[in-house]
């Protein structure tokens, strides 16, 4: 739509019928500023994403040992529980295996981080990991066997483990079932 220009006529007209207006004075008009967003505390959000990062990466400590106890196997929430019965019963076959006899907490843990990455690189999706027993740690007390268990229950791979059989290496290993890798049928 076209406006029409106006007219001598018509601009007369507007400006006999503003002749009286009055402008408002300066300090009566109203200026209208939106409020201020509220300050974020992104170093509370940094300390919150730090904290998770730390649970779920971090080494276990001491109190979190305890909590785990004697577990002797595991299976990701919302799984069918013949998944890890079929596990037990060694449906899978044994695909890629580690030893960590001789590591240190911090060297096993690098260790089963690597490794667990490339099993699920190269397609492999049942593990053995040898963690020992710990008759030769102090105390006779197995430490990696629990770091193991804790490492492998953060991982976002694994579905399920439990312990090897007799034959396999019994407490002083586990089976690891982990996800189908992406692009890949599972086996």
């Amino acid at each position: 739509m076209k406006h029409p220009i106006p007219t001598p006529d018509d601009i007369a007209a507007f400006r006999a019928a503003v002749a009286d207006a009055v402008p408002l004075p300066a300090d009566a008009r109203v200026v209208h500023e939106p409020p201020k967003p509220r300050p974020r505390a992104r170093q509370r959000e940094q300390d919150e994403a730090a904290a998770i990062a730390e649970s779920l990466h971090g080494p276990l400590e001491i109190d979190d040992l305890v909590t785990l106890g004697e577990v002797t196997s595991y299976l990701r929430t919302g799984l069918p529980r013949n998944v890890l019965r079929d596990l037990r019963r060694g449906r899978w076959s044994i695909q890629n295996h580690i030893d960590l006899h001789g590591m240190n907490r911090h060297e096993a843990h690098q260790a089963v981080s690597e490794f667990v990455a490339e099993s699920l690189a190269s397609g492999k999706r049942c593990l053995r990991i040898v963690h020992g027993r710990g008759f030769g740690s102090p105390g006779r007390e197995g430490v990696l066997r629990h770091l193991v268990k804790g490492w492998l229950m953060r991982s976002k791979h694994v579905l399920a483990f439990c312990h090897a059989p007799l034959a396999d290496g019994g407490e002083g290993a586990l089976w690891v079932l982990l996800q189908a890798s992406e692009g890949r049928p599972p086996r």
